[in-house]
């Protein structure tokens, strides 16, 4: 299932960049949180939901395909940690410091990866942001992090280096 999460993921997100000067692919990033649910427990179905929790969001992936293809579990995963896109940035982003304490464990920690990877890569691979930006968007993050659910030592110690990159 992972495998098979990677490249439906690499194959939707195909011809995508991160933000920032390097312009690396956008899977990169999704291989980071991959890799972080992994290293921090997560089962196959939320490394699964790793691989896939932007699809919805910034392809044209529906819940519908992901629900044929890798099942309501994965599915439900990626449904609570997809944006609506339909809401002002602003109030999405709110909405995801309101959600993040009802998140399901597996949820929470695929929430942790992600803000952990954005945060580093604003430091490793800055998107030419003005510093006040980037200080805003790392303050936020950590307020999406902090209303998380409980979250291992590790794991939040992962995200806690990532913000210290931009002290």
């Amino acid at each position: 299932m992972i495998r098979s999460a990677e490249t439906f993921a690499r194959s939707a997100h195909a011809g995508q960049f991160r933000k920032g000067a390097a312009r690396l692919p956008y899977d990169t990033h999704l291989a980071e949180v991959a890799d972080f649910v992994t290293r921090h427990g997560g089962d196959p179905a939320a490394v699964a939901a790793a691989w896939l929790h932007d699809t919805v969001e910034d392809t044209e992936v529906s819940f519908a395909d992901l629900e044929a293809k890798f099942g309501a579990e994965v599915t439900g995963l990626v449904r609570e940690l997809t944006d609506d896109k339909a809401l002002a940035k602003a109030e999405r982003k709110r909405m995801q410091v309101v959600h993040a304490p009802g998140k399901s464990p597996k949820a929470a920690l695929v929430k942790l990866g992600d803000k952990t990877s954005n945060v580093r890569s604003l430091r490793l691979n800055p998107p030419g942001w003005p510093p006040e930006r980037i200080a805003a968007y790392v303050a936020w993050a950590a307020q999406v992090v902090g209303a998380l659910p409980p979250q291992s030592e590790a794991a939040l110690a992962e995200f806690r280096a990532a913000v210290a990159l931009h002290d």
